[in-house]
């Protein structure tokens, strides 16, 4: 081989072996997860245990988006817990701390300024279904006197009274 060809070689060698090794290191570690028990356990407390929310939210941040899987395609977050069960007071601890935001939890504040541009963007969701199937009119009931209006938009639209959860 001559000296030129051989450089060349080594060269491209030199760079590619070592981002081969690096990406199959990097294929070959598996990410850390979050337990599931722990996850459970937040999303349980998110209901209407502020305390250990805060506790578990300490020691565990990655929890603030985890969502427990109950089956059957119901996957709850803390936020949609705190926010079906209309715990204003947990809902707005989680959205302090970075929660995503939704329009489960825009119905249960009484947001109807968020909610119309969400409807009109996309019709279909006033058939959403959040945690347990609960509906956009579940998350306005829970909101009390603050989402009287949002109670009324959604029903305006179409979403009756008889909508009930899948379960």
């Amino acid at each position: 081989m001559e000296r030129k060809k051989f450089i060349k070689t080594l060269g491209i060698t030199s760079v590619v072996i070592p981002s081969v090794s690096f990406y199959t290191l990097a294929q070959n570690q598996e990410d850390p997860k979050l337990d599931k028990s722990l996850v459970q356990k937040f999303v349980g407390a998110s209901h209407s245990k502020l305390d250990v929310v805060k506790e578990l939210l300490a020691e565990h941040p990655t929890l603030l988006n985890a969502a427990h899987d109950w089956k059957f395609g119901d996957f709850e977050t803390g936020l949609g817990a705190a926010s079906h069960m209309g715990n204003k007071e947990i809902t707005k601890y989680l959205l302090d701390h970075g929660a995503q935001a939704n329009i489960f939890t825009a119905a249960l504040f009484g947001r109807v300024d968020i909610l119309k541009p969400m409807l009109a963007f996309n019709p279909a969701l006033i058939n959403a279904k959040g945690p347990h199937g609960l509906t956009l009119l579940h998350h306005a009931n829970q909101g009390g006197e603050e989402a009287i209006k949002v109670k009324d938009y959604v029903m305006a639209l179409g979403l009756k009274k008889t909508q009930f959860p899948l379960y």
